[in-house]
């Protein structure tokens, strides 16, 4: 397989400029990410025009150039499930990908399975077999081998007649503006998870008083700026049930820290008081400005209707040639009939309202919970048998 070689970083900058008028670039990642503070890119490969190409991160560090094009309109950008893409993009230039056109979304959008690995969107759209052999191989080892090169360049060669045939489905479904829509929803919600403070996703702290959520909020934070420092995963730094324990205990004395069981396996002897601190600081807050526990369960939203319709996502998704996890989940439609019968001040649109899912869950959604619309079975030998009509 014929391919550059991209070593130096005046080689990677003339190659930026070589390909910026290329109307489209495909391109993929390699990283490892079980053991550091954020993954650790250790390769990207690259395919615009008839040129296939590696850029070596670990040669050259600075890869801003090619995020740089990345980000910068006027072309399509074709990856595959891009989601720590968009991680990488947006840390190495501060903006998300130009253009971008995720296969795996994409095939959501045309019925295909969703989300699907690439090795099997390849097999159904291309007719080809992915090699298997490097799956768990160690990115971040120089010299890589041949054998590791074309499995990576493997990954990015069949893109651009994926993005054919999915585009080719897409505008005759009339789906391209809702894959657009989504694709915009997907890098908001990598670009907010990069910049927002994600204390509540504690596991464990769901439960916990305003004051202890407020301890979770402060050693969520000094745990954030450890694992940052010793560039490790902030689970290894704290696990979430050793964090939950001291905010339940709220106590900043570094003796009772070092007392609760397991801390003095997790060598921070030198950061009790670090931890103390935290804690205090959650003790000072002012009872106003304490975080709010999360709403609990409505009692008018009734579980088998909760369960029906989340039954019945599957019922439109095939009506309309969409796969049923890219619509929605249970949990979309309780938010949604939590707004729609029990409605209370602050509550933000659902998800299954807006947008394209409005178009055709919500305002279907609607219509059953009024009378509108009946369900019937339409084909018992369909995986998915049931279909919505006019009621009489």
């Amino acid at each position: 397989m014929k391919y550059e070689s991209i070593n130096t970083p005046q080689h990677l900058q003339a190659f930026c400029d070589e390909i910026a008028d290329c109307p489209r670039i495909g391109f993929d990642t390699e990283f490892v990410s079980e053991d550091t503070y954020r993954p650790q890119l250790s390769l990207i490969q690259v395919v615009a025009g008839d040129r296939l190409a590696i850029i070596d991160p670990v040669e050259v560090p600075d890869t801003g150039p090619f995020w740089e094009l990345l980000s910068t309109p006027g072309r399509v950008v074709i990856a595959h499930a891009a989601r720590e893409e968009i991680r990488f993009c947006f840390r190495y230039s501060g903006k998300t990908i130009a253009g971008l056109f995720d296969t795996q979304l994409a095939a959501g959008f045309v019925g295909m399975e969703y989300p699907a690995s690439l090795g099997t969107l390849v097999q159904r759209l291309v007719n080809k077999t992915l090699p298997k052999g490097e799956t768990r191989t160690n990115w971040m080892r120089r010299p890589l081998t041949e054998d590791q090169i074309t499995y990576a360049l493997h990954d990015v060669t069949d893109l651009f007649e994926m993005h054919d045939k999915l585009l080719a489905m897409a505008e005759k479904l009339d789906r391209v503006r809702w894959i657009d829509e989504e694709t915009e929803v997907l890098q908001q919600k990598v670009v907010t998870a990069e910049t927002s403070e994600n204390w509540r996703r504690v596991s464990g702290a769901s439960g916990l008083k305003p004051r202890q959520l407020e301890a979770v909020r402060h050693i969520w934070k000094w745990r954030e700026e450890q694992a940052k420092k010793l560039d490790r995963l902030p689970r290894r730094v704290l696990r979430d049930d050793l964090l939950v324990e001291l905010a339940k205990k709220g106590s900043p004395d570094p003796k009772k820290i070092r007392s609760i069981r397991g801390m003095e396996r997790r060598n921070l002897n030198d950061q009790y008081a670090a931890i103390g601190q935290a804690i205090q600081a959650a003790l000072d807050t002012d009872e106003d400005d304490l975080p709010k526990r999360p709403r609990g369960s409505r009692r008018v939203v009734s579980p088998m209707l909760s369960q029906f319709l989340s039954t019945s996502i599957a019922c439109i998704s095939r009506q309309h040639k969409l796969a049923p996890p890219i619509v929605g989940n249970a949990d979309n439609v309780r938010e949604l009939l939590g707004y729609e019968l029990d409605r209370r001040p602050g509550d933000s649109k659902p998800s299954l309202l807006k947008g394209w899912r409005g178009e055709i869950v919500g305002t279907t959604f609607r219509r059953i919970l009024s009378g509108e619309l009946a369900i019937r079975v339409a084909d018992v030998k369909e995986s998915q048998p049931l279909e919505f009509f006019e009621a009489e």
